[in-house]
Parts: structure tokens; C-alpha cells; sequence
């Protein structure tokens, strides 16, 4: 499976998001900036974010994003699916029907043992990415990134938020 390279823009974006002080924004010029993406092709994940009612959006010179929802209630999941939709990544076009050995006008009961482990498949990833908040990640980061990093990239962002 290949996801949209949209998701992790969102996911990053998100990650940015979350350590947004109450009642400040970023702008959409200010996230493609920092993470070297064109500002046209972000929008498009920012507006998937914003339909979902992942992120709260602002207009004006203090205008942008941020999340709609504190970071420990957004998961990965819903970030994936803002961007992707919900639909399961496997769809059984059930070709066993065209086995040639197959006596006429047989009829399968259940799905088959392919689309069962499939599905079976994605409901474990969707389960992963549901139990991994922005909360969590933003923990995982501030021990994995150096702090001159951690503190530098705070700046820059509170630079430009409005």
C-alpha cells in the first residue's frame, strides 16, 4: 500500500499544530516553508484536515490553522483518514469465481480466505494508527530530537504564528 504523500504532509503539519499556544494560528505559507513543500499542494492537505474538522482555520495577517481538538484526541488514524477517506485498502473483486474448475452456478458463502486475511491486515494497521495521538508523538519528539533543535524549531514557529 502507497498513501498520498499528502498524509505525511498532514502528519507533519499536525505535529507543528499541536504545539500551537491557545489561540494562535500558522499559515499555511509559514507550514510549507518550514517543511520545504510547495504552498499550493499543502492547501490541498490542510483543506482535507480542516473538512474533517481536524483543524480550525482563521482568515486575515494572523490567519492559518490549528487544531480543532487538543492533541491527545487527534490519532494518526484520523489524519490518514482525512486525507485518504475511511474505505478498507483491500477490495475483493472475488476472481475465484473465475476458477475453471468451479462446477456451474457454484455459490460462495463467505468471503474468501484472501480478502479475510486483508482485511484482517488492515484493521490491525487502522488499529495501530488509532492508538497514536499527536499528544504521544509530540513525547516521542521531544526526547528523540536535540534540544537545540527542539527549542530552535519552538521559536521559528512562534515567530510566525498569529
Amino acid at each position: 500500500m502507497i498513501l498520498k504523500s499528502q498524509v505525511e504532509w498532514a502528519l507533519h503539519c499536525c505535529a507543528i499544530l499541536s504545539g500551537l499556544p491557545e489561540g494562535r494560528y500558522l499559515s499555511t505559507k509559514a507550514l510549507a516553508e518550514f517543511h520545504g513543500l510547495p504552498k499550493e499542494y499543502l492547501s490541498k492537505a490542510l483543506q482535507s484536515l480542516s473538512q474533517a474538522g481536524l483543524v480550525h482555520t482563521t482568515l486575515g495577517p494572523s490567519g492559518g490553522y490549528r487544531l480543532a481538538r487538543p492533541p491527545a484526541e487527534v490519532s494518526f488514524l484520523d489524519i490518514v483518514e482525512a486525507v485518504e477517506g475511511s474505505g478498507r485498502t483491500f477490495v475483493c473483486n472475488n476472481i475465484r469465481a473465475n476458477n475453471p474448475c468451479r462446477p456451474k452456478g457454484f455459490c460462495d458463502t463467505g468471503p474468501c480466505a484472501v480478502a479475510r486475511v486483508m482485511w484482517q491486515a488492515d484493521e490491525a494497521w487502522r488499529n495501530t494508527l488509532r492508538g497514536v495521538t499527536m499528544a504521544d508523538l509530540g513525547q516521542t519528539l521531544s526526547q528523540e530530537i536535540p534540544p537545540d533543535i527542539w527549542s530552535g524549531t519552538f521559536a521559528w514557529v512562534l515567530k510566525r504564528a498569529g
